[in-house]
């Protein structure tokens, strides 16, 4: 077992389980994960492999015995009438008959409709009063003679959800684990192994929770299909609801006016709406209308009368287009129904998370570790809406003054909720802060920037996303498609100059050139998850021309190692422009039982080289710790993370593997001098 695994079981057990076990039950069960996570926390929340085994057969049981499928809705009132009573798991929704003056309830699985309900379960549970509730419901069967009666009774409802939880000891105990650890902990609640994840990737799947711990936080993700972006608004807590954006009407939403009813804002924390992007899809004007004065003022009025909801607003929606085709020839808003595509309505959004960054999801990027169970982190979740941590990065950072009210109020909710979800117990050190304020600020730019490409009225005061801390130090964000393919800021001590050249224009590598042109020393700093980054375009220019080329890095030993080694390779060879034999030297190092195989590898490489006219050469060297490329024309080029600047692709048949420029990059820097290192 891991060291995590230990520490999060010696800390919250009876509040987590192993996430492997969720998928194994779940089968082709149409429940909630918090649906069986609660059933899971009860029976096989240990470590003990023989409590885990007779605890899965009990949860088995209680699916078997007690959970409504469809195509066994007959068996189960069968059980019901000849028990006289029976406890199901379904989820149940209840409407009021006003010629009949009663409630009556219906059930998704069991397919019951119209069945008599007290008013006080209702008064109880007022939520089952909308979409419907997962719930344990005590069933009755008594047969009577009157005309238009159901023999069906419902004796109790108990929705699925913990309905106690110490937030003060989440608090205390976060202490015990650094942020890394917290962090893949949270991961792991969620179903992901934090391994697979970088630390800005993490950020972006965690970023999914802020609506259901920041009172009317209003998100969206736009991007491919398949990443996971409806999956956890219906899967983590009961305090959410996903709802088709096609089936959205303004008496669903906010009051029916017929009755007066107030609609799925009044009783959920979070309402997502799945496929919400579309350009030919009919939408309601007077519904986006109403939609931005809540999303602004928390309020809605329907009638004569104005109402106050706290519900967060996602939406999430498939793109059309590649983001470096949306940015040349549109905007990152460009998918969506053109009445949605309202500039004043779009101003309403926190955050946009860039969901073309988020890996589809593959086996392996599912944890078998232990998590939180989904309710528990959900409960706590809930809990800490009612705290407010805005303002906690003023203790270490100021914000530009250019940046307006809305631009600001976006950049503090994400912030908050990040600072709930990361650090509940404000043990925070300006790094922490530092991370979660860039990671804040870029998700409410990412909107601005697109809101100015498609009103120019957003520019007339031009915003600067920057802050400055106690020392005087300002720090300029940039989104990471702004860097790779649009309009971009190179900033300066004294200066800032906006450039409408795109990445691709101004690092364009000259690798067609037969004369070396004027050089100079060169940094460049990328960022986590940036792409459109090569080899070529990183240092290509200086490699024009080069006979002698040494190589350092100790980390030449993985197969995707010596295919950068390669790629590099390669890479010189193009840049010949001669006939004269290139020589490139390798120092590298590996552990003793590896090097055989490495020198078989370096041998066939060299073998295959020599036919080009290049003589590939290698050494191991323990004593090696830096990176870099030496070449004979003079320069140096540093890099920090060596030859490995990318992160892993999903395989042969992910076009990143063969091209480099679609590689999501770690984060690294580069240095360029004249001469040595």
């Amino acid at each position: 077992m891991k060291e995590l695994d230990k520490k999060t079981i010696e800390h919250f057990e009876g509040k987590v389980v192993r996430k492997d076990l969720t998928k194994l039950l779940k089968g082709n069960a149409v429940v909630p994960s918090y649906v069986l996570e609660y059933l899971l926390g009860q029976h096989c929340s240990t470590n003990d492999e023989e409590i885990i085994k007779h605890g899965i057969e009990k949860v088995k049981s209680i699916i078997s015995n007690h959970f409504v499928h469809r195509d066994e809705a007959e068996v189960i009132k069968s059980v019901i009438r000849e028990k006289g009573n029976h406890r199901i798991i379904d989820k149940i929704s209840v409407k009021l008959n006003d010629k009949a003056d009663r409630y009556e309830a219906r059930f998704s699985n069991l397919g019951l409709n119209n069945i008599p309900i007290a008013d006080q379960i209702v008064k109880d549970n007022p939520k089952i009063l909308t979409e419907g509730v997962w719930s344990l419901i005590n069933v009755a069967y008594l047969a009577v003679e009157e005309r238009n009666t159901p023999p069906w009774i419902i004796e109790s409802v108990k929705p699925i959800q913990i309905s106690n939880v110490d937030i003060q000891y989440y608090k205390e105990v976060r202490s015990q684990f650094s942020t890394t650890e917290w962090m893949d902990l949270l991961m792991q609640s969620i179903g992901l192994n934090p391994e697979e994840f970088s630390t800005r990737s993490k950020l972006i799947q965690l970023a999914r929770l802020i609506p259901f711990t920041e009172n009317n936080y209003n998100l969206i993700e736009l991007g491919p299909k398949g990443t996971g972006k409806s999956h956890i608004y219906s899967e983590l807590s009961p305090h959410g609801i996903l709802i088709s954006g096609g089936e959205v009407s303004k008496a669903k939403l906010f009051v029916n006016n017929s009755n007066g009813n107030i609609g799925l804002v009044g009783y959920w924390d979070v309402i997502a709406y799945d496929e919400f992007a579309g350009k030919s899809k009919k939408v309601d004007r007077g519904l986006v209308d109403i939609m931005k004065n809540y999303m602004a003022n928390k309020s809605f009025s329907r009638g004569t009368d104005v109402y106050q909801a706290e519900a967060s607003m996602v939406f999430v929606g498939n793109t059309d287009h590649s983001v470096s085709y949306m940015m040349k020839h549109s905007h990152l808003f460009d998918a969506l129904p053109k009445d949605y595509q309202d500039t004043a309505f779009l101003d309403r959004i926190h955050a946009y998370i860039p969901g073309w960054e988020v890996s589809k999801l593959r086996n392996e990027l599912f944890t078998s570790d232990f998590g939180f169970i989904v309710d528990y982190i959900a409960e706590v979740l809930k809990a800490l809406r009612k705290e407010d941590y805005s303002k906690l990065y003023q203790q270490y950072f100021t914000l530009s003054n250019s940046i307006t009210t809305r631009d600001k109020v976006g950049i503090e909710k994400t912030f908050s909720g990040l600072i709930k979800i990361l650090h509940p117990d404000l043990n925070v050190s300006k790094e922490d802060v530092k991370l979660i304020l860039d990671f804040a600020i870029e998700c409410r730019k990412r909107v601005k920037d697109q809101l100015i490409k498609m009103d120019e009225t957003f520019n007339e005061d031009p915003v600067t996303f920057s802050y400055e801390d106690a020392d005087s130090k300002v720090t300029y964000i940039q989104t990471l498609e702004e860097l790779e393919y649009g309009k971009h800021l190179i900033l300066s001590e004294n200066s800032i100059v906006e450039t409408k050249e795109s990445i691709d224009e101004i690092t364009t590598p000259i690798s067609t050139h037969l004369k070396v042109i004027d050089l100079a020393p060169k940094t460049v700093t990328i960022r986590e998850n940036q792409s459109n980054v090569s080899y070529d375009k990183l240092f290509g220019e200086y490699l024009v021309g080069v006979h002698q080329v040494t190589i350092v890095d100790p980390y030449i030993r993985m197969p995707y190692q010596v295919r950068n080694l390669m790629e590099l390779i390669r890479l010189i060879i193009s840049k010949r422009v001669d006939e004269e034999l290139i020589a490139i030297h390798l120092k590298t190092f590996n552990s003793d039982d590896k090097i055989p195989e490495m020198i078989d590898t370096f041998d066939d490489l060299h073998d295959s080289l020599m036919d080009m006219d290049v003589n590939f050469t290698y050494e191991f060297d323990e004593s090696i710790h830096d990176r870099s490329i030496s070449l004979d024309n003079g320069w140096t080029i540093s890099l920090g993370r060596g030859l490995d600047i990318w992160q892993r692709t999903g395989g042969m048949l992910d076009f990143a593997e063969y091209y480099q420029e679609k590689r999501i990059c770690k984060e690294f820097s580069m240095y360029i001098v004249r001469g040595g290192k």
